[in-house]
């Protein structure tokens, strides 16, 4: 594995984005009803939206967002989407994107990142636990907010 690096997403790099795969049964977790709804309300100049590269191949994504503003806590500074290619899961490249938003989160004067998710054996839940990201409540649709202490 190259050394892994951030690039922001762009026209450049949004099919490779767009092209990444999910292991059978994991696309029923890629997007919380939660997040759906206020992605309806979100404002796009406070998204983070990064591709993770190794060597010059895309292999994951990951979208944050940082809004001080938000009426809810969870959603000022946020996990909104993580996906790393199936071929590519295992390596560190989740954990990697997932300590650079949380860095970006810092550099934003945030205390804490938080990400919502289902649970179900295929979801994610595992790796945001081990990530450090702690139950703190769960939605009005019944999905876990987690929180990562910055």
């Amino acid at each position: 594995m190259a050394e892994l690096r951030l690039e922001e997403l762009s026209a450049k790099n949004v099919v490779a984005a767009n092209a990444l795969t999910l292991k059978p049964g994991q696309e029923q977790f890629i997007a919380p009803v939660s997040y759906s709804a206020a992605a309806a309300v979100a404002d796009p100049s406070t998204s983070w939206q990064r591709v993770v590269l190794d060597g010059d191949e895309v292999v994951g994504f990951i979208m944050g967002d940082f809004d001080p503003h938000a009426q809810h806590e969870e959603f000022r500074a946020i996990l909104w989407r993580i996906n790393v290619d199936a071929d590519d899961q295992g390596r560190g490249i989740g954990t990697f994107a997932v300590r650079a938003l949380a860095d970006e989160a810092r550099k934003r004067g945030h205390d804490r990142l938080h990400v919502i998710w289902e649970s179900g054996e295929l979801g994610p839940e595992q790796f945001f636990l081990r990530s450090g990201f702690q139950p703190i409540g769960e939605t009005q649709y019944g999905e876990t907010i987690g929180a990562l202490e910055l």
